[in-house]
């Protein structure tokens, strides 16, 4: 006997068929297609984050290694640095990173504020 049910998930409804299986029985799944997702309460706006900068061209780009929430930032555009210094700490795991330049140069951009959540390989600082 097969059952149709909707069922939502991360805000998407999708229309599915489940089969009942007896004893011994081999089930085979039934894919279908999202099924028009029901009209809902618009929610509260959420003020939009800013839209990551743009590194200029030709700068070295300081991306994180793995995702996590920005501690700190160290550094300012405009800011000399060198090779070694710490520009942002990368909370990730329970455990404070620290993201280091990665050579000297002028900090060209700043793409990430304290409390922000990153992704592996989102652009934290640009150096020309």
């Amino acid at each position: 006997m097969i059952k149709k049910f909707n069922v939502t998930v991360n805000g998407v409804t999708y229309d599915v068929e489940v089969e009942e299986i007896k004893e011994g029985g081999v089930a085979t799944p039934r894919p279908t297609a999202p099924a028009p997702a029901a009209p809902k309460a618009a929610p509260a706006p959420k003020a939009a984050p800013a839209a990551p900068k743009a590194a200029p061209a030709g700068a070295t780009t300081i991306t994180a290694p793995m995702p996590g929430t920005i501690n700190d930032v160290r550094v300012k555009e405009g800011d000399k640095v060198t090779k070694g210094q710490v520009l942002v700490i990368l909370e990730a795991m329970k455990m404070e990173n620290e993201i280091m330049a990665s050579q000297d140069g002028v900090v060209a951009s700043v793409n990430v504020t304290k409390g922000a959540s990153v992704n592996a390989g989102d652009v934290l600082v640009s150096l020309s």
